[in-house]
């Protein structure tokens, strides 16, 4: 039996030619007419390679047995379809924990010293004429992290460096873990100076940083969202950063990517970035490695390297 590979979506090149060299792989993203294509190489795919794998995409794929995500998050594969077939899942963490933690520190900083607008001071000639405004520091404040996983660990670490005081809130507390945990999010905004919110995206999380969570941050906190757009209210978010609710907001993903409220481009107390989390170099090469060593490992019948179904 052949091992037939469909690539959903465009991967990074290097991956994209690893799969070539070990299967038969076929590009759905290439498709003038996907169902036709589907038609005819559906019934031969026994893997997915990438994401975006819904309930329908799974009907389409009788021989279908495994789905090797490229993505730390799989909000966007329908878990239950494929639990229900027996499919397997995998994902790639761990390899872009640094680069997360790394961006998130530095959205942190750019937000409280608000770097872009001091780049822009200065290009602009205003420094000639006047001193840039007294500005924030991260120094003695305390972040409030939501979803202490792996990469939540890692940003609270470099937070500790930074000489912030880390609090988390999650579904329960974990043991051997030297931070205050909150089993109450308002609670934990009402008590914070920063929200960071790198929980995962889904059914779970839709919406529980909310109206009242942002309350409790109040008007001298600040919102960071390296999760999903959906974890945020957004427009009680842009709602209270316009009124001044909340002091500021460092987002890296939106609810309806890449089309980002329009309210937010004229507010001058938030930091946009285009969610590139993971995007380095050496962090999506490494994603890239890890969805074929998981795609190799299943057709070795060998055990899975990063399973999640």
């Amino acid at each position: 039996m052949s091992n037939e590979v469909l690539i959903t979506n465009k991967l990074l090149q290097s991956c994209e030619d690893a799969i070539d060299a070990g299967y038969t792989a076929h590009r759905l993203y290439q498709q003038e007419d996907p169902e036709a294509f589907l038609k005819e190489v559906g019934p031969r795919i026994r893997a997915i390679a990438a994401g975006k794998v819904d309930a329908a995409l799974i009907g389409k794929l009788p021989k279908l047995e495994m789905i090797s995500n490229f993505g730390v998050g799989y909000d966007n594969i329908d878990t239950d379809a494929a639990r229900a077939r027996n499919i397997r899942v995998t994902n790639t963490p761990s390899v872009l924990n640094d680069a997360m933690a790394e961006i998130t520190i530095g959205l942190m900083v750019g937000l409280a010293r608000r770097l872009p607008q001091a780049d822009r001071y200065v290009r602009e000639g205003k420094w000639l004429k006047a001193p840039f405004p007294l500005q924030s520091e991260l120094t003695g404040k305390t972040v409030g992290i939501v979803g202490l996983g792996r990469i939540g660990k890692e940003i609270a670490s470099r937070c500790l460096a930074m000489k912030m005081r880390v609090v988390y809130f999650g579904r329960r507390q974990q043991p051997n873990t030297p931070y205050v945990y909150y089993d109450k999010l308002a609670d934990m905004a009402r008590d914070a100076d920063w929200l960071v919110v790198i929980t995962p995206g889904g059914a779970g999380t839709d919406g529980i940083v909310n109206r009242a969570v942002l309350e409790a941050l109040g008007p001298k906190g600040y919102l960071v969202n390296m999760a999903r757009g959906s974890v945020v209210d957004e427009p009680v978010m842009v709602d209270m950063l316009q009124s001044g609710g909340i002091a500021g907001a460092a987002l890296d993903v939106f609810a309806d990517e890449p089309n980002v409220p329009e309210a937010l481009f004229a507010l001058d107390n938030v930091l946009l970035s285009p969610h590139q989390g993971s995007a380095t170099q050496q962090t999506r090469d490494a994603m890239g490695a890890l969805v074929v060593a998981n795609l190799d490992a299943y057709f070795a019948g060998e055990p899975l390297l990063t399973p999640v179904v």
